[in-house]
């Protein structure tokens, strides 16, 4: 609060608002995703999540991700191509184009583009002039893997090696995925994907307090074997990202046990989320732009867990295409119908009236402000917050590292491969070291090294 809002004695004078008034936001490369941004040039040095696969048939798709249009499509040979949308020749739109014979063609003057964006026809150009072998066209490699097409933006000479992601570590689970458009920058999104403590209020009539040995899915809801609201919390970096626990009272052997949640940040758009008797869960993010972001949510299969099927998954949380979004993934749940908020409900005991775990996340995340980017100079952080400082403060190290040294966070060696890494949740003893649970042999190896080095 500025000091001219406040009273000799340090109180608040009343009706401070002119004092409290919005400032222009200055760029954080928190949240800028563009080209040639320290926060964008970051970003581009990991292959992204950017459409699923069913969305890719024989027509092209246009996407927009780290602010640069793109168009997608599947050529004759079935091989995948991502282009700048707009045509190197008069800036005509790819997504209109042919799709043939191995590659796509230009509605406009004819130029036609293979997945590497050459130019293998130039009908609009004399054969001789040698024109058609002077001009490249943009393009991206791409992958196809757990259900997702996925494209690398950076420089080419430093792309990593394609691996396979956590929530699909063998190629073979069960992937099961809910797509939503949100519109909100992607920082913030993740922030509150790390945020255990939230679940205790915002989704507390879908998370419910039970007499349970560790959490469970139903068809109706989550349970968890607590009712501690106010858990405590310790943050673990990692060489991909950092883990963090949110410890909390157990409801059966308060007195020799806690109920550990790990959450773990995998730089940087993916955060797995604790797991259930079920499934395990993550998010996904692909930014758009500054302001939009595409949030995948994903359940999957494991050796003790059965999985869920997609059609259930999505129905679970109300994002089934066709009833709670429309064929873009847009929400039909928004800002201007106050994401269907049913204000009965909550008079009959629901704390939020809004159904479906994502759509209470995405109605705080589309709320704070009106820009898609939250002032983070008005907020009030506490000591629940801990996760969401230290994410912040990785990501803007993070990126000024990229800047001024060339050197990506999660890309350096030794390297924890995905498949390796997951979240975890249970009741343990008291005595138990929590930076041991669902941490797989090959980072526990290392952390031994690094510490008799250090």
């Amino acid at each position: 609060m500025s000091s001219e809002s406040r009273t000799p004695n340090g109180g608040a004078k009343p009706y401070s608002g002119y004092y409290n008034r919005p400032r222009p936001l200055e760029k954080s490369p928190l949240t800028e995703v563009g080209p040639g941004t320290a926060g964008g040039e970051y970003l581009r040095r990991f292959w992204h999540p950017f459409l699923l696969a069913s969305e890719l048939a024989d027509l092209p798709v246009a996407v927009r991700l780290l602010g640069e249009d793109l168009v997608v499509f599947r050529d004759s040979d079935g091989k995948l191509g991502v282009l700048d949308e707009y045509c190197p020749h008069r800036r005509a739109s790819l997504v209109l184009g042919r799709n043939e014979e191995c590659g796509l063609r230009c509605l406009y003057h004819g130029w036609k583009f293979d997945v590497e964006g050459n130019v293998v026809e130039m009908t609009s150009e004399p054969a001789e002039s040698g024109f058609a072998g002077k001009v490249k066209h943009k393009a991206y490699p791409v992958r196809e893997a757990a259900g997702l097409v996925w494209t690398y933006m950076g420089p080419a000479e430093t792309m990593p090696e394609f691996e396979q992601p956590s929530f699909a570590p063998t190629g073979t689970e069960r992937v099961s995925i809910l797509k939503i458009k949100v519109a909100a920058n992607w920082a913030q999104i993740t922030e509150g994907q790390i945020d255990s403590a939230h679940s205790s209020s915002l989704h507390s009539s879908d998370m419910v307090p039970a007499r349970v040995d560790g959490a469970k899915a139903t068809d109706q809801n989550w349970l968890r074997p607590s009712t501690d609201r106010a858990p405590r919390f310790q943050v673990q970096r990692t060489s991909f990202g950092f883990r963090y626990a949110a410890i909390r009272r157990p409801i059966m052997n308060a007195n020799t046990h806690d109920y550990i949640r790990t959450t773990v940040f995998v730089a940087p758009f993916i955060s797995l989320i604790p797991p259930n008797n079920v499934h395990n869960v993550t998010t996904v993010l692909a930014p758009i732009d500054d302001a939009n972001t595409d949030f995948y949510f994903i359940a999957w299969n494991g050796e003790d867990r059965p999985g869920v099927d997609q059609e259930s998954w999505r129905k679970f949380n109300r994002a089934q295409p066709g009833i709670d979004l429309d064929e873009n993934f847009r929400n039909k749940r928004t800002r201007d119908n106050n994401y269907l908020q049913d204000r009965r409900e909550m008079k009959l005991g629901n704390f939020t009236g809004i159904a479906g775990i994502p759509n209470q996340d995405i109605a705080m995340w589309e709320t704070m402000g009106r820009t898609g980017i939250s002032d983070r100079t008005k907020e009030r952080l506490g000591a629940s917050d801990i996760a969401v400082v230290e994410f912040r403060r990785l990501m803007v190290e993070a990126a000024r590292q990229m800047r001024d040294s060339g050197v990506a966070l999660g890309r350096t060696e030794p390297h924890i491969p995905q498949a390796k890494i997951s979240s975890y949740e249970g009741i343990v003893p008291k005595t138990t070291d929590w930076r041991t649970l669902g941490v797989a042999p090959e980072e526990l190896a290392l952390r031994d090294t690094q510490d008799r080095v250090a």
